[in-house]
This record gives structure tokens, C-alpha cells and sequence, in this order.
């Protein structure tokens, strides 16, 4: 069977209808800190939202990473592990080494308009089949005769973002 190295991408998306609550507290910080930095690149007030912001200065594009400092100290908090993906066991199994947030849209006074995502980029898996809707897959990127193995859901919102072909075959 070929195996290849494989990184998946979970995206997560955080707005007013979140109802966890580390994701209300990154909603609420990352509006806050939206509605600070956006007056930078809307010294006069006359924009409303993230997209007019950006269609009159294309500066605001910087927006994504300013606001994402908001976000940094809660996603330290879930200690390099992709919330939401889980293994056959339903345990969560991902870890994560890089992340990316994203305004999707924002209103500088209308905070129920705010939406973000955050973007967790796996670590190396070897992924070695599928198996119905689920990735078989070893955390380590090594290939060895016996290999500790996960099983996860393909799900909306998670992704195969690389992948790296092997030509070993066991």
C-alpha cells in the first residue's frame, strides 16, 4: 500500500451564534481589538465594515494579523490540539503547529456582524488509507514496520492542505 505525508487544515469559524465558551470570550476580544485597530486605516470615521474599510485603504488588509493578537493567548490555551476533531474514540487527536486567523466580516458598532475564523494547520501525519469517510493515519511522519494509528472523520471544514507522496510500500 503507498503512504504519503500528509497536513491537514481544520478551519473554525467564530461569530455571535458560538455557543462554546472559548469562543465567545476569542468573539468578544477579537471585536474589541477590531473596533481598536480599525482606526487606523479609518482615521474619519466614514466606514463601517471590514470590507469598506479595506476596499478604500488596501493598508487594512493588515487588519487580520493586528486583530489575531486578541486571539494568540487563547489559542495558546488549547496546547497545540485542533478543537473539534476527533478520533473513532470521539477523543480529540490533532495537534496543531500553526495557525492563521481571518476576518470573514465585521462591523466596527454592530458586533453581531463580526465573524473570524482560525485556521489550525496539523503537524505531518502519514496517512496510510481511507477507510469510508475516515483518514487512517499515524502521527508519526516515519514509517515503520508497526504504527501507532488514528482514525478521523472527514468533516466539513477539515481539509488535506498537503500532501507529500512516499514511495514505500509496506
Amino acid at each position: 500500500m503507498s503512504k504519503g505525508i500528509i497536513q491537514l487544515c481544520y478551519r473554525k469559524i467564530i461569530d455571535a451564534n458560538s455557543t462554546k465558551l472559548w469562543d465567545k470570550y476569542v468573539f468578544d476580544d477579537t471585536h474589541q481589538e477590531f473596533f481598536m485597530q480599525a482606526q487606523l486605516y479609518n482615521q474619519e470615521g466614514k466606514f463601517r465594515t471590514y470590507h469598506e474599510i479595506l476596499e478604500k485603504n488596501p493598508q487594512a488588509e493588515k487588519l487580520h494579523f493586528l486583530v489575531s493578537t486578541a486571539a494568540v493567548g487563547y489559542i495558546q490555551q488549547l496546547n497545540g490540539v485542533v478543537p473539534e476533531v476527533t478520533n473513532a474514540f470521539g477523543k480529540l487527536c490533532l495537534s496543531f503547529e500553526n495557525f492563521r486567523f481571518e476576518i470573514i466580516q465585521s462591523h466596527i458598532s454592530d458586533k453581531q456582524q463580526h465573524r473570524v475564523a482560525i485556521y489550525f494547520y496539523s503537524k505531518p501525519l502519514l496517512w496510510i488509507d481511507t477507510i469510508g469517510n475516515q483518514l487512517l493515519v499515524s502521527h508519526s511522519a516515519q514509517i515503520q514496520e508497526e504504527q501507532e494509528t488514528d482514525l478521523i472523520a472527514l468533516q466539513p471544514l477539515l481539509n488535506i492542505s498537503s500532501f507529500k507522496a512516499t514511495s514505500t510500500i509496506i
